[in-house]
C-alpha cells in the first residue's frame, strides 16, 4: 500500500534527522541571490554549491 503525504514527509524528516546535521547560515543582504546565481551557472543546488565550498576550504586548510 502507498504510503500518504504525511507518511512520507515523516519518512523524510527523520532520515535527515538522523543522516545530517543542519547549520543556519546568514548572509549579508543581496549575497543570498550571488550565491544562488552562481550555484545555478554550476549546475548546482544553493547547499551543494556551499557544501563543496567548505570542503576546498577545509583540504585548502590541511595542506597549510
Amino acid at each position: 500500500m502507498a504510503k500518504s503525504k504525511e507518511e512520507t514527509y515523516q519518512y523524510r524528516n527523520e532520515f535527515n534527522r538522523n543522516k545530517y546535521d543542519r547549520i543556519s547560515l546568514i548572509v549579508p543582504k543581496g549575497k543570498r541571490e550571488e550565491i544562488q546565481a552562481v550555484a545555478q551557472s554550476q549546475g548546482e543546488s544553493v547547499n551543494a554549491f556551499i557544501n563543496h565550498a567548505i570542503t576546498e576550504a577545509i583540504e585548502r586548510c590541511k595542506t597549510e
